[in-house]
């Protein structure tokens, strides 16, 4: 079929293209495609380009002079590139078993490096802490570097681990922020010796939280884990928690300023790519 196209089609203003454009289109035009579907976003010039060509021919069966003749292999859509903000989600341990000064001091200048990473990046950041029998979201969702760096400096240590509902409260404060904001990239990072002992259900506290770390992975959240555990003899919990997650298993060891935000970069092109995948 043959639509006719006029030439003072206008390009902007209140048409349905630009009205389908500021409701479910964003980002800046850079490329054309043949689209798989109908299309909803018109990338008229690559569409007049395709059809050029063949305007002579097509003439030869009409009487009019005034339009170009479109045909639906003709039709282009536009490719658009965006910008998309990130949520990096850190669930941090402050048990007991955390409290040892070369972990805490360990765990929060890593985290203070990727703050300032985010902050430079413009990324939203929040923060759950794990202590005695509960997790608390400390720092909802944020771009404020100096309310996350105080929040982290005054970090109280002590209690038992009860990580499952650390895992689950950032978790849901993920879901609840991806409602609101359905273009921003998640990230959770871990870090914790993986020493788990509180349940939220009754049941084994270890199993609960690898429970909970397949859900994250089902939501599409990309994760970091990050094993504080010393001494001669580990358990890995950490690690087996991450082969749940699907996610970045890092050592304290490696738990300096490069390899951690590296990871994070890496994790969230990754994500990126699998989105524009979709």
């Amino acid at each position: 079929m043959i639509t006719p196209v006029l030439d003072q089609v206008s390009r902007s203003g209140g048409g349905r293209r630009s009205k389908s454009i500021t409701n479910s289109k964003t980002g800046r035009y850079v490329d054309s495609v043949i689209p798989r579907e109908k299309t909803t976003d018109l990338a008229f010039d690559a569409t007049l380009r395709a059809a050029a060509p063949s305007q002579a021919r097509r003439r030869k069966g009409t009487s009019s002079q005034n339009a170009m003749l479109i045909e639906g292999y003709d039709v282009r859509e536009k490719v658009r590139e965006t910008k998309v903000g990130n949520l990096i989600m850190f669930v941090l341990d402050a048990s007991g078993s955390m409290a040892a000064e070369e972990r805490m001091v360990a765990t929060k200048g890593a985290v203070l490096s990727l703050l300032l990473d985010a902050y430079q990046r413009r990324d939203r950041v929040g923060m759950v802490v794990f202590r005695g029998k509960k997790a608390e979201l400390v720092l909802p969702p944020t771009n404020s570097v100096e309310l996350a760096q105080k929040l982290l400096t005054d970090l109280p240590t002590g209690g038992r681990t009860p990580l499952a509902h650390g895992l689950k409260l950032g978790l849901d404060t993920i879901k609840e922020y991806m409602w609101r904001d359905k273009h921003a990239l998640p990230l959770l990072i871990l870090v914790s010796d993986g020493k788990t002992n509180v349940s939220i259900k009754g049941g084994d506290p270890i199993e609960e939280a690898k429970g909970i770390a397949r859900e994250i992975k089902a939501a599409n959240i990309k994760s970091i884990a990050v094993d504080t555990e010393q001494g001669f003899i580990t358990f890995r919990l950490v690690e087996q928690i991450c082969t749940e997650l699907k996610g970045t298993y890092l050592r304290l060891e490696e738990l300096k300023s490069a390899p951690i935000v590296s990871a994070v970069k890496d994790s969230l092109v990754m994500k990126k790519r699998e989105s524009d995948a979709m």
